[in-house]
């Protein structure tokens, strides 16, 4: 003989009723009708007929709700980030931005390396110098250090390099378009 599962006397089977028919998310609406159906006396074989859910996830649904109550039944699916929790409040990451737009400590430029070192000192513990290049980056896009010039580079020779190079570079004109052969397809003359 099946055994009828009980639900914690919260709601009443009319405020069940209503929840089912309030609820908008489609997972929710059917938790508040198996309620519903079970808060009516039903067995949860026959609800298992009529919703497509299995009786052990029945019995979870009703075990949720006697643990957590109404507020239980929300669908979690989306609610739930495997995503780090920011290492700087806001204000912190507001400071971090002003300091990245002002000279580097010790005349570097900014680096993650150097990036790392403040949030070391402003949060207390260490922190890697990838974390570092990740704010960085997040805040004012990479950096780039400007190219080396050098001491006895001649700037008149340099723009008559810039110019021979950008000549000898030129794409070369396309290929001439081929007569089509009279023969037909061509055929391979390797052996089978």
């Amino acid at each position: 003989m099946a055994r009828r599962i009980h639900l914690r006397p919260d709601l009443s089977v009319e405020e069940l009723e209503r929840r089912c028919r309030a609820a908008r998310e489609p997972h929710e609406r059917t938790w508040w009708q198996i309620l519903w159906l079970l808060a009516r006396g039903q067995l949860a074989k026959d609800i298992a007929e009529s919703t497509g859910y299995s009786r052990y996830w029945i019995g979870q649904i009703a075990r949720r709700y006697n643990a957590e109550g109404p507020g239980g039944m929300v669908n979690r699916q989306y609610t739930h980030s495997h995503r780090a929790a920011p290492l700087l409040a806001p204000e912190q990451l507001a400071a971090l931005a002003a300091a990245v737009r002002g000279p580097a400590p010790e005349g570097d430029d900014w680096l993650g390396r150097t990036v790392a070192d403040w949030m070391s000192r402003k949060l207390g513990r260490p922190i890697s110098v990838q974390v570092g290049w990740v704010y960085l980056v997040r805040l004012d896009g990479k950096r780039r250090k400007p190219r080396p010039r050098h001491v006895l580079a001649d700037a008149a020779q340099q723009e008559a390099f810039k110019k021979t190079f950008a000549r000898l570079s030129r794409p070369s004109p396309p290929p001439s378009p081929r007569r089509r052969s009279s023969s037909g397809r061509l055929t391979s003359t390797a052996s089978a």
